[in-house]
């Protein structure tokens, strides 16, 4: 099988999530940032990876998607600023949406698999958020010290965990 691993990526959580899945995997593959890639001809698989931006996909990420991976198996991982689990109801609603929103944008795929977890928000971004009149985005804005150094060793475990077992090469996980 060969095995396309392709991200697009702001400050680096998503190029080490992708790190970390392209080593897991075994066989033929390939990983290069979204800009890159030419052409998805050839992949039996492409596992892309993209963080979350104003709720979903970054605009370049989606375009990605709708032109590479239609009709195609095609595994998803997001990074966003969010915990994984809170026990903030409305929080945890939210995350929820967004990533529904993420999976949407390869409703033309063939999803075979997805994978979020937690990042960094930016220094910049949390900035732009402040300046924000909603205030649930100024709310996010104060959540960045508790993102700091995400995503964690144990994230980009669960990565490579994901990658092996999208590949068919971890058949304990299943």
């Amino acid at each position: 099988m060969k095995i396309l691993v392709t991200y697009w990526s702001q400050t680096g959580n998503t190029k080490r999530v992708a790190e970390a899945v392209f080593e897991a995997l075994p066989g033929e593959k390939t990983i290069l940032p979204m800009n890159q890639v030419a052409s998805a001809n050839g992949f039996d698989l492409i596992l892309a990876g993209f963080p979350v931006m104003q709720f979903g996909p970054p605009p370049a990420a989606g375009e990605f998607i709708r032109k590479y991976t239609a009709g195609r198996k095609t595994a998803l991982f997001v990074t966003h600023a969010m915990p994984v689990h809170s026990n903030d109801s409305r929080q945890q609603a939210l995350l929820e949406k967004v990533l529904a929103r993420c999976r949407a944008a390869a409703s033309a795929s063939e999803v075979v698999g997805f994978f979020h977890c937690q990042g960094e928000l930016s220094e910049t971004t949390a900035a732009g958020l402040l300046d924000s009149d909603i205030p649930e985005l100024r709310r996010f804005a104060f959540m960045r010290p508790l993102t700091l150094g995400h995503p964690r060793r144990e994230a980009l475990e669960q990565a490579a965990v994901f990658g092996r077992t999208i590949a068919g090469d971890d058949p304990d996980i299943l």
